[in-house]
């Protein structure tokens, strides 16, 4: 059992899937500054201010020795714009790298040197002559 968790560890996949999961959290970090530090003060602003994260109907009211039961549901709605901006911050990325490769492959494609009219000519003849 260990001998084969040792071949499992030590495959390439694994690997490869750690590095993802570690680049992934980095990454995280960024779309999430991101979003909290640009994105959501320009919707708090369009938004007058509202702290959606506030808003919550009391089921019951906080006393002396119970506390208050309540439904965050500014939370879910927090989260929920949370997500949408960053599906689309992810999505501009994924944009912009796509575009990017696609000019790349342009250029490879671009840089092939094209067989001239006078290769293809003597392709012709050469055809012809046998």
């Amino acid at each position: 059992m260990i001998k084969e968790f040792k071949e499992f560890v030590s495959q390439g996949s694994v690997l490869d899937a750690a590095v993802g999961f570690v680049l992934g959290l980095a990454f995280k970090g960024v779309v999430d500054s991101v979003v909290n530090g640009v994105l959501m003060p320009v919707i708090g602003y369009l938004t007058a201010g509202v702290d959606f994260s506030a808003l919550k109907i009391v089921l019951r009211q906080a006393t002396e020795t119970t506390e208050e039961v309540a439904i965050t549901y500014g939370a879910v709605i927090q989260a929920l714009i949370t997500f949408l901006l960053v599906a689309f911050f992810l999505f501009l990325v994924v944009r912009a790298v796509n575009k990017a490769r696609r000019k790349k492959q342009e250029e490879a494609a671009a840089e092939e040197p094209a067989e001239s009219e006078l290769d293809l000519l003597k392709n012709i003849r050469d055809l012809l002559s046998k």
